[in-house]
């Protein structure tokens, strides 16, 4: 009975490529043959979600998968060779092209599945070289300001880093590296069922190893080490930004380059503005007399203080927009707007005299209201 590539990777049917993509990742780690060594059954599961996500990943086979199944790509045998209980039994690599080849050659290396004869077809074992080092992440908060005008920090970052003392090698400085014993230099052991050859634990798979280890990073070529990074922030940033910074992750191994930081960016809210894209919103608070009788008042921006004209007659909620006050564009000379919305505050207690004056207000506007005794 063939199996459903979907069930075999965890996912739904309407997954999307990140979705797939990540779960493999997460499988492909979790049942390989290097880390279930005591596990049989790892090796064949780890063959299953490979399969799968070759498929899966592209759009074109998981298409033709989804309309035909395994069908459509061996004459109705598919994975399963024709009927293999296991689903996946007599499976030929060749009719997917050449990229599943590529998946196990990663993790197994050149003669993957082939035996001696694999050997003979693939040029013998192949050394692992250079591997690169792990992206790492972090968070940078920022204030308001900081993220409207953009600014240049500073960060402290601790990671794995290359041993200075010796340089990366691994070996004591003064001592050489010599062939490791357990592959013969290979870089590679073949497995005790003699199917397929593995990268070789002691050296990593370099083919190589320290005369004497270093009494620094005692072999491991790298050091946890606090770094200081200097960044530069773009104006107009937003929230939940993230900025990637090559190079800036944590040292490879065996000359292999840096992965990349990424930083998580939060910014803090302001006391009384409000950001909604490149504009800046606000609240601005006026007595009951300056909006019937108009007045200047003056408004503070992120750009600094200036004067705002509120017509007589302005009424509670009206907004005044102020072009060009508002947050900066990263990519251009262009800003965002500062809008104004008024608060009309009410007095809640009033002095005699001030109540002598609203009366005789009522007075002179003749105001009737058959439902006020203020106003009858």
């Amino acid at each position: 009975m063939e199996k459903d590539l979907y069930k075999i990777l965890g996912v739904e049917r309407s997954a999307s490529d990140t979705d797939i993509k990540r779960t493999y990742r997460k499988l492909a780690q979790k049942y390989h043959p290097d880390v279930n060594r005591d596990n049989p059954e790892a090796e064949q599961k780890f063959k299953e979600v490979s399969v799968a996500y070759e498929i899966l990943s592209d759009k074109k086979k998981r298409a033709q998968y989804d309309q035909f199944g395994f069908a459509g790509f061996s004459g109705g045998g598919g994975p399963g060779g024709g009927g293999s209980s296991g689903g996946f039994g007599n499976f030929d690599p060749s009719n997917f092209g050449g990229s599943f080849s590529d998946i196990f050659e990663t993790f197994f290396g050149a003669n993957a599945g082939g035996g001696a004869r694999g050997g003979a077809r693939g040029g013998g074992p192949r050394r692992h070289g250079p591997q690169p080092g792990h992206d790492i992440e972090s968070s940078l908060t920022l204030t308001f300001e900081e993220a409207v005008f953009g600014i240049e920090k500073e960060l402290e970052i601790t990671k794995a880093d290359t041993c200075p003392h010796c340089t990366g090698k691994g070996a004591e400085p003064g001592t050489s590296l010599i062939s490791c014993k357990e592959c013969q230099g290979t870089g590679q052991v073949r497995s005790i069922r003699q199917t397929i050859l593995r990268t070789c634990t002691k050296c990593e798979g370099a083919g190589q190893i320290p005369e004497k280890k270093c009494s620094k990073c005692h072999g491991q070529m790298r050091t946890r080490q606090k770094t200081r990074i200097t960044v530069k922030i773009p104006p107009g940033i937003e929230n939940g930004s993230t900025i990637r910074l090559r190079g800036k992750g944590e040292a490879g191994t065996h000359n292999g380059q840096h992965g990349d930081l990424y930083l998580h960016v939060q910014i803090k809210p302001h006391p009384r503005f409000e950001r909604h894209g490149y504009d800046i919103h606000v609240n601005e608070p006026i007595h009951l007399l300056q909006a019937v009788l108009g007045d200047n008042i003056q408004i503070k921006t992120v750009h600094g203080k200036m004067k705002l004209k509120i017509p007589a007659g302005t009424q509670n909620a009206q907004v005044f927009k102020v072009k060009n006050y508002g947050v900066p564009h990263a990519q251009s000379s262009a800003k965002g707007d500062h809008y104004v919305h008024i608060q009309i505050e009410i007095p809640k207690k009033v002095k005699r005299s001030e109540k002598e004056l609203y009366e005789a207000l009522i007075k002179e506007g003749k105001h009737s209201n058959p439902n006020s005794d203020l106003f009858s």
